[in-house]
């Protein structure tokens, strides 16, 4: 049975109103994460690697100009043939989740293409549409005009992921979700496909609404609504 989109709101409308039901994002959060998802990697650095880089329109952007709000950041090229587009509707997936409640506005997803030769302004524009991202909160990221190609990929190894070139245009690399809190701490990352996007729901959750401990039974009680 699939997912009940009032019940899911409704449950999370009162982890934000409710201190009872709030997480505190630190020790107990990541703890609970833990013991949850074993797709889940505790990061906790006082900051994620910082960029400057430009979306689709040229505009530049920079990880501080979301200070303000979680981030969730993915690194993938568009023409993958492989990985990359069921990544991006996990991420998809996600976000659906997430502005169907009032987190909708506190939450930042970026992608950032690794492969910005081919990746042109067109094909950034279009790619969200294609795997059912929201462009209110979501938005596809490459280098800026006389940067190296090899920007993004440089990047990619800030935070611990490879992109390899072959011959045939594709890439070898790793599938990894980065999730970085308000303020620039790097938070934790969510390794592969196969981690339950409702635990990266809550966990957003509890970053974006720090209050008391989680409570013992949070992830079964919410899980139940979708069974």
């Amino acid at each position: 049975m699939k997912a009940n989109p009032f019940f899911l709101t409704l449950f999370l409308l009162l982890l934000l109103v409710s201190p009872a039901l709030a997480h505190h994002p630190g020790a107990d959060l990541d703890k609970l994460m833990g013991s949850e998802e074993k797709f889940f990697q505790v990061i906790d650095e006082p900051a994620a690697p910082p960029f400057v880089l430009a979306d689709a329109n040229g505009m530049t952007i920079r990880l501080s100009d979301f200070s303000d709000k979680v981030v969730v950041l993915y690194f993938i090229f568009a023409s993958c043939t492989d990985v990359c587009p069921i990544h991006s509707e996990v991420i998809a997936d996600i976000q659906k989740k997430i502005n169907a409640t009032p987190m909708k506005d506190r939450v930042q997803f970026l992608a950032i293409t690794t492969d910005p030769a081919k990746d042109t302004p067109d094909v950034l524009k279009a790619y969200g549409t294609a795997h059912g991202l929201n462009t209110h909160n979501w938005m596809f990221l490459t280098t800026r005009p006389g940067e190296p190609e090899d920007t993004t990929r440089k990047l990619a190894e800030n935070y611990r992921l490879r992109f390899e070139p072959l011959e045939d245009g594709q890439q070898t690399h790793g599938i990894v979700t980065h999730v970085i809190d308000r303020g620039g701490r790097f938070a934790a990352k969510f390794h592969g496909l196969r981690f339950d996007p409702l635990n990266m729901v809550l966990y957003i959750n509890g970053l974006t609404n720090p209050s008391k401990p989680p409570q013992p039974g949070l992830w079964a009680r919410l899980k139940a609504l979708f069974q």
